[in-house]
């Protein structure tokens, strides 16, 4: 997938596109039907699928004060999106300006104009241009007025509600992992660059990973069974988030994500790591001496070890 930032760097292909237009935070099943769609339409007609993306969140452009977080960093939402075929990846800066233009322009300059749309491809609750009023509907009378076919995906329901970002946000925040895992498809994950800690685990014989998470949502503290992804090869690990009451009173305590992997040696301090949450082991609890630690850490290990062993790794 070939990943573009603005629209200057894009070369409207000769036979045209077709186009996924969303934030797609999360990538959770009801972004991906509708990127899944269109790659499936672009497959059918000989013409390239192109999903774009906005960065920063529109919330944190529009409504500052809601301090709206992001389900998942733009990183990891580009390897989701690679994932499921899609040619071109474009990314384009969300702004005040950008917001001001007209639902016209948008259509005529921006889809027609830079992506020689075919067909666009929205989610039912998709609204657009100046003051935010234009919804699918009316993307679709632009369409036939514009020469584009617009696609709307309803909104998928669970239970009383529709899949949401914030819904899956809610779920992953309250521990509900499998829940939440239902929703994206996937399990619940968290990418994050590896950076270096004080070397508590090392001394106590079960060296960890310290993950930087890019800013994003992560579950509540306690250990957890896990898999691991580094360079695209997957192993298995123990992760710990939380405080580590053993050694540090409350006042010093800091949060902290700390990932043993299995079996794996290398230095990977600086690179990414992506972990996908299988379940919880127990919750983090402070420990009178290193002895009763290490001992709690044996038993984590063990019982992580075969929880993965009977665990389908996809």
């Amino acid at each position: 997938m070939k990943v573009i930032y603005g629209l200057r760097g894009f070369k409207r292909p000769g036979e045209g596109t077709v186009l996924a237009i969303g934030v797609f935070d999360g990538v959770h099943i009801g972004h991906r039907k509708i990127i899944e769609y269109a790659v499936k339409r672009a497959g059918r007609r000989g013409l390239k699928s192109v999903v774009l993306t906005f960065d920063p969140h529109p919330t944190k452009i529009l409504h500052p004060k809601l301090r709206a977080q992001s389900l998942i960093s733009l990183d990891h939402r580009i390897r989701l999106i690679e994932a499921l075929g899609v040619d071109i990846l474009v990314v384009l800066d969300f702004s005040r300006a950008l917001a001001e233009i007209s639902p016209e322009d948008f259509a005529r300059r921006i889809l027609v104009g830079k992506f020689g749309a075919k067909e666009v491809c929205v989610g039912d609750n998709f609204y657009f241009g100046r003051g935010g009023h234009t919804d699918a509907e009316g993307l679709k009378e632009l369409g036939m007025e514009c020469g584009f076919r617009v696609n709307i995906a309803k909104s998928i329901k669970v239970g009383r509600g529709i899949v949401s970002s914030s819904l899956v946000r809610k779920l992953i925040t309250s521990g509900e992992i499998k829940k939440a895992s239902r929703l994206l498809n996937r399990r619940v994950s968290v990418l994050g660059t590896v950076v270096e800690g004080v070397g508590l685990a090392r001394e106590l014989g079960y060296p960890t990973a310290n993950l930087n998470p890019h800013h994003e949502v992560i579950p509540p503290s306690g250990v957890y069974a896990v898999f691991v992804k580094f360079h695209g090869r997957l192993y298995k690990g123990v992760l710990n988030i939380g405080l580590r009451p053993t050694f540090y009173a409350p006042r010093d305590r800091e949060p902290a994500i700390e990932v043993h992997i299995f079996d794996f040696k290398s230095n990977i301090y600086g690179h990414n790591l992506e972990v996908s949450f299988v379940k919880k082991i127990r919750d983090e609890i402070a420990f009178e001496d290193r002895h009763g630690l290490v001992k709690q850490i044996k038993d984590d290990e063990r019982k992580t070890r075969n929880i993965l062993k009977n665990t389908d790794n996809a």
